[in-house]
């Protein structure tokens, strides 16, 4: 197996699990906080309802993402229908590269403090987990548009 092909199984592997999150969250539970609220501050640093017309559009986004990445590396060719043009995995997972890396670059700009308190759990948790995860996903999806 090629790096890019493990780089590729990477990314759509913690995108598939964000989405099964998401997916935990349209339910109605806010694991691991304790209120839809606090759920929102905690991970988007903002209040923002988390509903099903508001969720079910990211766990599709994330799983084509997944799949788009998968594609790309040509890990998913038989289940690839023929009429699909070629141009369509590569642009998926480009979307993947920069939505990863724009995120990323927030995060940066949150970690000088612009924009998050930094005694909040929303400021740790991107110092060590969003941020770090967003541009891993970046380089790693970079890595598969070069070799796919």
């Amino acid at each position: 197996m090629e790096t890019y092909q493990v780089a590729a199984i990477v990314v759509a592997g913690v995108l598939g699990l964000d989405a099964l999150i998401h997916a935990y969250w349209m339910t109605g539970r806010t694991w691991p906080a304790r209120d839809v609220r606090t759920l929102s501050q905690v991970v988007l640093n903002a209040d923002v309802p988390f509903t099903v017309p508001v969720l079910a559009p990211l766990v599709l986004i994330l799983l084509g993402g997944a799949g788009a990445v998968l594609a790309q590396a040509g890990l998913v060719d038989a289940w690839l229908p023929s009429w699909l043009p070629g141009w369509v995995p590569t642009l998926g997972a480009l979307a993947v590269a920069a939505g990863t890396l724009l995120r990323g670059g927030a995060g940066i700009v949150w970690a000088f403090g612009i924009g998050a308190r930094r005694d909040s759990t929303f400021y740790r948790l991107n110092l060590i987990a969003y941020t770090p995860m967003c541009l891993l996903l970046c380089g790693a999806s970079a890595l598969v548009l070069v070799g796919g």
